[in-house]
């Protein structure tokens, strides 16, 4: 047991806060002993980075204990919400509980053994947080699986967490399981979640047979498994997306997750019982597992599922239909929204264009003065009242963000652009940063804490060290609190990479802060490009601006590593295929060019569209701080990039060296190679 002072409060019964216990006398409080902070081996525990006052000095728990404190207070309240059949289906956080003991009971009696995988491949969905939690009540370590993921990445990931049972959406992922169950020693069942199966095939079950197959085990042999879980043990795995090789099973603890989810929370000022979101970010990825599971589990919130294909476009009606509290999108999905809203701003009319104009000038003006206190007087600019009803709650309606509090990103850089024209309609976006090997949130910008480029402020409980900082403060950003994972599976020489002597995460991440502690992201270490001159040169600020420049570049990414020079490889706006956005349509229109096909463009070598592109590059140079950080050489590549074709992560994060691989004929090009 955890020794811990007297309580605080003199009466073990009046200490309550929430359900938060300012005191480890109120509650059973069981750790693992541990000598060490880090561990690569799956039933290894480890030391807590516990403080001795404030957040960071809160009691551990266990996943079963968070979830139990919901359902004691909370039980009778929505937990999850689903459409079928077109109709929205409600679980209470009471049946969620019931759900998710039935699925451990039913891993339990497939042969689930203790600290050993259960994969799930699939969409977000009530049956993905079912077999999640149900999992992790009956001992095994969750492990989410990318549905992008090919059937060799699937045997990767299932492999390496020794997986007993596989948990899969329907027939085209069981389809890429069954192609390598024979390589997968420790695997004894696949559960399919949604429809029947094609065909019967031995140990392959449908859900609804999965939920009935543990219906004898006892209820007290799951109850002495549950108690015997301490919360400095491993319950879950978050694969790295893999961007720069293998990709690495993050062992997270219980106190890693329920600490997190409290103290992220808390610093956001979430309200039990009154938050809503609705799910449909990869829950493979720790942001959204974070949020959409564990901390609307520890605030007593509702997840609302969103449909399959919502980054193909459903995404929108679901965010009407749900009227969310709270929403993150990766940057993409901003700039997507941002595309369709230009797009749709194009055709409005004369007077419409004026008055949209006129209101987003006060809308920039009152961000600023009211969000960012960049302005002595934060009083709403004159013209403000009319500007929101006549615009912002018009466009908050049209989006279904009319209830959001809060709208995040994080995940991946975000432009100035993109930031400012949300901020221009009235619609801040609050930074996260964060990575899986902290449990995702490690800095958060809210509405008291915000600056513009700036990904927030420390985790309440947690330290930033900036190590080996140079002349302009800036260094690689380094990770302390009770939110930082034990170690990657089975691999120490990457946890010893990634975790100094001291306990440090070492991000990877170069960063400053400013006079108010608000941290800045400068560049990655590995992203960096060291010229054959030795001059280093982060892409990031560089590929950023030529984006804001020129509207028509969808992504961007230089190159140039040991080279005398930099070159830069650029893809056009289109839609999934050659077809050009209306926004890139237009923006040839602009400049005397009809086309409609990425095709058209550089077949013919467009002369004022290269023109365009080569002006703004122009004006990116302008601004570079020495002759090596200028752009020398470009082309635009036939496709843009995309999560299918590999050179985006699940987030839709630049994957650099699969794309250096895939266009290394073009840059050779660029130096004659």
């Amino acid at each position: 047991k955890l020794l811990v002072p007297q309580c605080v409060t003199g009466d073990k019964g009046s200490c309550l806060n929430g359900l938060i216990f300012s005191c480890l006398a109120c509650r059973n409080v069981h750790l693992a002993q541990a000598q060490e902070l880090w561990s690569t081996a799956r039933d290894k525990p480890v030391k807590l980075r516990m403080e001795a006052s404030g957040l960071g000095s809160e009691p551990p728990m266990t996943i079963h204990q968070m979830f139990m404190s919901t359902v004691q207070k909370y039980g009778d309240y929505p937990a999850l919400r689903a459409k079928k059949d077109g109709i929205w289906v409600t679980l209470t956080y009471k049946e969620y509980y019931q759900h998710a003991r039935a699925a451990a009971k039913s891993f339990l009696k497939l042969g689930l053994e203790r600290f050993h995988g259960v994969g799930i491949l699939g969409f977000n969905s009530p049956e993905w947080f079912i077999a999640d939690v149900g999992c992790i009540l009956a001992g095994g370590l969750a492990t989410g699986i990318y549905t992008t993921n090919s059937p060799e990445a699937c045997h990767y990931v299932a492999h390496n967490c020794e997986a007993n049972v596989l948990v899969v959406e329907n027939n085209k992922q069981l389809i890429k399981i069954l192609q390598v169950r024979d390589q997968l020693p420790h695997l004894k069942a696949i559960v399919q979640y949604k429809g029947e199966l094609e065909q019967k095939l031995p140990n392959v079950y449908t859900w609804a047979e999965f939920m009935k197959f543990g219906a004898s085990v006892p209820d007290s042999e799951l109850d002495v498994l549950i108690d015997s879980q301490k919360a400095n043990e491993c319950c879950t795995l978050i694969y790295t997306s893999g961007t720069t090789g293998n990709p690495k099973g993050v062992m997270l603890s219980h106190d890693n997750i329920t600490w997190t989810a409290s103290a992220a929370g808390r610093m956001i000022n979430l309200k039990m019982a009154e938050e809503e979101l609705v799910s449909y970010l990869p829950l493979s990825h720790v942001a959204a597992q974070v949020q959409d599971m564990w901390i609307c589990m520890r605030f007593a919130g509702i997840t609302s599922f969103a449909e399959p294909d919502a980054l193909k476009g459903s995404l929108a009606n679901t965010l009407r239909d749900v009227r969310p509290t709270s929403f993150l999108g990766v940057p993409r999905v901003w700039e997507k929204m941002q595309e369709a809203m230009k797009a749709v701003g194009a055709k409005s009319s004369v007077t419409k264009k004026k008055i949209s104009d006129w209101a987003k000038g006060i809308g920039l003006q009152a961000s600023y003065n009211l969000i960012l206190f960049l302005y002595s007087d934060s009083s709403v600019p004159w013209g403000f009242t009319l500007a929101n009803a006549l615009v912002y709650k018009n466009v908050r309606k049209a989006l279904g963000l009319d209830r959001c509090r809060s709208c995040f990103t994080g995940a991946a850089p975000i432009t100035k652009d993109t930031l400012e024209y949300f901020m221009s309609l009235y619609i801040p976006i609050f930074e996260l940063y964060g990575m899986s090997e902290s449990t995702g949130p490690h800095t958060v910008s809210w509405a008291e804490g915000y600056r513009i480029m700036s990904c927030g402020k420390v985790l309440t409980g947690c330290k930033t060290k900036l190590d080996k900082p140079d002349n302009d403060g800036i260094g690689e950003i380094c990770f302390w609190g009770r939110h930082v994972f034990m170690g990657y599976l089975n691999m120490p020489e990457k946890t010893e990479e990634a975790l100094d002597t001291d306990g440090w995460l070492h991000s990877g991440d170069l960063g400053k802060h400013d006079e108010d502690d608000f941290l800045f992201i400068t560049g990655r270490i590995k992203e960096l490009i060291i010229t054959a001159g030795g001059e280093n040169v982060p892409p990031v600020p560089i590929e950023d601006a030529l984006k804001e420049e020129v509207s028509i570049i969808s992504n961007a990414m230089l190159v140039g590593d040991k080279k005398k020079f930099l070159s830069m490889l650029l893809t056009l706006k289109v839609n999934p295929t050659d077809e050009l956005t209306l926004l890139a349509v237009d923006y040839c229109q602009q400049h005397g060019v009809i086309a409609s096909k990425v095709s058209e463009i550089i077949n013919k070598k467009e002369p004022a569209i290269y023109k365009a592109i080569q002006e703004g590059i122009d004006r990116v140079n302008a601004k570079a701080t020495s002759n090596a950080q200028r752009i020398q050489k470009w082309t635009i590549l036939q496709r843009d990039f995309s999560i299918s074709s590999g050179e985006l992560g699940p987030t839709m994060k630049l994957k650099r060296p699969v794309v250096s691989k895939m266009y290394e004929e073009d840059i050779n090009k660029f130096y004659g190679e």
